[in-house]
């Protein structure tokens, strides 16, 4: 027999993680003020695990919450009195809100833009990039001060000093709580969508610790692309974005055996890839390479739908990869382009041709600490038969290497070529 208070604590929970951006930018409109509104939002997931177990779990939970969050903030600015007693952090709109508040979605559905303006609030250009971080992890993905202080590998304490900080920034700045004009949205968005993106890196190669993956970095991130979607149908960013981070995650549950061994693409089972993410990434792959010029989101995504359309390593089109890396450097030039062209290099046109790109780069100063460059070359010289030489790649490779899952994958090569 299902146990009704698990059940609705069960629904609490899943409409934490659907509705609480939604929830919460609709209350700070209220408050203008994140930490208020973050009360309120938090007092109405709490009301609701009473009030749902005794009238049931409502049909539309996000409006229940919704309502019941900004009836708190209404009392919350009647016991304020007209006169603040604080400097609120956000500042009121400049115009009353008219239709130009609502955006629809492609199914004809209205959305309230309130989660945009908090999108926009978090990803401010007075913010420095882990600030903005941390902020979105908080008022967007919902996460304790805790779970963004794991997420950065920083104790508590330092976290929140850090996200105190960044909400007095906003207050300072004097941060209207509004979508920017057309003229500043893409700026802005793209300042959104750089964030988004390094929350799922992270997520999906650990930089330190004993698992490869952070799951709830990786879903959330996910969570957030599609919620980005939906508010902004029309941007070709975003479908890049989005479908970058679907056709990468869809091999998730292949990246490690059963034994918990790290492994790389050619030794994945491929038929156990998530076809679902791989098809609704390949369309908006589709969709997001119409624009002109594409973004570096959309051209990451197709060179990640070549190896989706692959049946078998060996089928991938090599060539075709090359060839996106070129253009992505054109447009995007990195490092991190430029190595992950010479590793396709590699593969198309041989480990020598490979490794001689990689060579190129090894005066890279911002590659100087990055540790899949000289495990790149490790491997090229590996295939080459250079054992010498691959030993003291895979070596510094392993001093670079925080990951422990890498590690170990990187010690068995060593191990197998003769070294300690």
């Amino acid at each position: 027999m299902t146990d009704p208070g698990a059940a609705v604590e069960a629904a609490v929970a899943d409409a934490h993680r659907r509705e609480w951006a939604l929830v919460l930018a609709a209350t700070v409109r209220v408050t203008r003020d994140l930490d208020a509104a973050e009360e309120c939002a938090q007092d109405a997931f709490a009301a609701a695990l009473t009030d749902w177990r005794a009238h049931g779990v409502p049909a539309r939970p996000g409006a229940w919450l919704t309502t019941t969050a900004r009836r708190r903030a209404l009392n919350v600015l009647r016991h304020r009195g007209v006169e603040q007693r604080s400097l609120p952090l956000l500042v009121a709109d400049e115009e009353t809100p008219g239709p130009d508040d609502l955006v629809v979605d492609p199914a004809g559905a209205e959305l309230p833009d309130d989660r945009l303006r908090l999108v926009v609030t978090c990803c401010h250009p007075a913010l420095d990039r882990p600030a903005q971080v941390a902020l979105t992890l908080r008022l967007l993905c919902g996460l304790s001060t805790a779970q963004v202080a794991r997420s950065f590998l920083v104790s508590e304490p330092t976290m929140a000093a850090r996200i105190t900080r960044a909400k007095k920034k906003i207050a300072l700045a004097r941060i209207p709580y509004r979508v920017p004009p057309a003229a500043e949205l893409p700026e802005r968005v793209d300042a959104v969508l750089v964030v988004v993106h390094l929350l799922f890196t992270t997520g999906h190669t650990v930089p330190a610790g004993e698992e490869l993956v952070r799951r709830d970095l990786v879903e959330r991130s996910v969570e957030l692309a599609r919620m980005l979607r939906r508010l902004l149908p029309a941007d070709p960013a975003v479908a890049g974005l989005l479908a970058l981070l679907l056709l990468t995650d869809a091999r998730r549950e292949t990246r490690t055996g059963p034994d918990g061994r790290l492994l790389l693409l050619e030794e994945q089972d491929r038929s156990r890839w998530d076809r679902a993410a791989v098809e609704e990434g390949t369309a908006l792959v589709r969709e997001a390479l119409r624009a002109r010029p594409p973004s570096r989101y959309a051209l990451q995504a197709a060179i990640a739908a070549v190896h989706a359309g692959s049946p078998r390593w060996e089928d991938t089109d090599w060539d075709e990869i090359v060839a996106l890396y070129e253009v992505l450097a054109q447009l995007w030039p990195s490092p991190v382009v430029a190595l992950n062209r010479a590793v396709a290099v590699g593969f198309a046109s041989g480990p020598a041709a490979g490794l001689a790109e990689l060579d190129a780069l090894g005066a890279e100063p911002q590659l100087a600490g990055y540790g899949y460059l000289p495990a790149a070359r490790a491997d090229f010289l590996r295939r080459l038969g250079r054992a010498p030489g691959a030993r003291e790649a895979y070596t510094e490779a392993l001093l670079l290497t925080e990951n422990a899952v890498e590690r170990d994958f990187l010690t068995g090569r060593l191990r197998a070529l003769g070294g300690s």
